[in-house]
């Protein structure tokens, strides 16, 4: 199973920031919009970082509430590792539990986002690749 598979039954829509917001901002588009992660784009609309709520977190417990004012770019994660819509959904799982992440974004031709797959995204469909299976084993078998 393809990671584009998954971006074709969640849908492409990508909740973005710009480095100038505050991590307040962040935690308040997170909490409406229902997400744990935002991407920061570059001019071209490719990603140059992702804040998580982790990142807020620690930028909390390491400054206090004070901290709410820094600027997204001050902490988030740069370095994005990213997905390509034909990478398969257990490469997204091996890259995601190698550098202990929850988050991927998928970019296209040129970098740039056309997506964003979580951890539960990518779980939910291989849970779904194993049912199928499982069934059709199961037809196989009553068949005979």
């Amino acid at each position: 199973m393809l990671i584009a598979h998954v971006l074709r039954e969640k849908g492409g829509l990508v909740h973005t920031i710009p480095q100038e917001a505050t991590l307040e901002d962040a935690a308040r588009v997170m909490n409406d919009r229902g997400v744990g992660a935002l991407v920061i784009l570059d001019a071209r609309e490719s990603p140059v970082g992702v804040v998580s709520e982790r990142d807020i977190i620690r930028a909390v417990a390491k400054q206090g509430g004070a901290s709410l004012s820094n600027r997204v770019g001050d902490v988030m994660s740069r370095g994005v590792i990213t997905m390509e819509a034909m990478d398969s959904v257990d490469d997204g799982l091996s890259r995601m539990t190698e550098k202990r992440i929850r988050h991927l974004p998928v970019v296209g031709e040129g970098g740039r986002l056309i997506g964003i797959v979580s951890i539960g995204d990518l779980v939910k469909m291989r849970i779904q690749e194993i049912e199928h299976q499982a069934a059709s084993m199961q037809a196989y078998i009553a068949t005979g």
